[in-house]
């Protein structure tokens, strides 16, 4: 408990909670659109976005959320206004961002950028703008789901009965994917871009082994995701690891006992 005399550990433990909700109700739209992979590629690709901030001495964080939301667009663009199968068009973007963030690095005059806090997150240095930004994204994902809850609902499991019951699924999309973006690039200091997929998924694949309903995996995905968070930063203090890392692995422990658990439960139950 003394850790929370600091500054740094209770920001961390106030961004991680803004985080976990926002990562919790898109990741949930993720897993159930099945778009693991199209989070994949924006998360890759906002590392141009990152270099372009260092070359041209802006924010790496806005260059990064700028250059996210156009490769968002840009892989919808391509796959169904250019007939590019979707595969196609998410690997070109990732490989489009990375590639230029390593060239935009390289040609910064002066001293190389610290990028490991980026790729690998270091959550214990976020400032009171993150947090700023975190909560207001949370704040603003909540009311979104909130008051509009039922058309994400059926745009997310069957966009064709979404369109026969009067739901503007392209415009629900589009907004879906503006939000995926920005909630990657809002959680890049937490957890940094190599392991940013894994907190927009595990929680909800552990939340998805005990609830059906789309409400109550959103729910428990925050939870299991701020229980996640908060042990990994402890766990990284005592054993003085990346937190990022530390809370991944954390996460992906808690599906794994989850999933033993119920398991053995099963089986007991069969042998009675």
């Amino acid at each position: 408990m003394d850790l929370l005399q600091f500054d740094f550990f209770r920001n961390a433990l106030t961004g991680s909670v803004f985080t976990c909700v926002s990562c919790g109700i898109v990741g949930t739209y993720i897993v159930s659109r099945r778009l693991v992979f199209i989070s994949g590629g924006i998360t890759h690709a906002s590392f141009g976005g990152l270099g372009l901030g260092f070359y041209l001495g802006i924010s790496p964080i806005l260059s990064a959320l700028l250059f996210s939301i156009a490769s968002a667009f840009g892989v919808e663009w391509l796959s169904k206004r250019q007939d590019v199968r979707e595969d196609s068009a998410i690997a070109a973007f990732w490989a489009l961002g990375m590639a230029l963030g390593v060239i935009c690095i390289f040609l910064t005059p002066g001293y190389s950028p610290n990028i490991s806090a980026y790729l690998f997150g270091n959550i214990l240095t976020i400032t009171l703008s993150d947090i700023v930004f975190a909560g207001a994204l949370a704040f603003l994902l909540s009311i979104l789901f909130l008051f509009f809850f039922k058309p994400i609902l059926y745009t997310a499991f069957d966009p064709e009965f979404a369109k026969t019951q009067g739901v503007k699924v392209a415009l629900i999309e589009h907004l879906m994917m503006l939000a995926i973006a920005v909630t990657i690039v809002s959680s890049i200091r937490l957890i940094g871009i190599m392991l940013l997929m894994s907190l927009l998924t595990v929680p909800q694949m552990t939340a998805n082994l005990f609830a059906s309903r789309m409400q109550k995996i959103i729910l428990s995905s925050i939870g299991i995701g701020i229980a996640g968070c908060f042990s990994g930063l402890f766990l990284s203090y005592y054993l003085n690891v990346p937190s990022g890392a530390a809370i991944i692995f954390v996460q992906i422990l808690i599906f794994l006992l989850c999933k033993t658990a119920l398991f053995l439960r099963q089986k007991t139950i069969k042998r009675v």
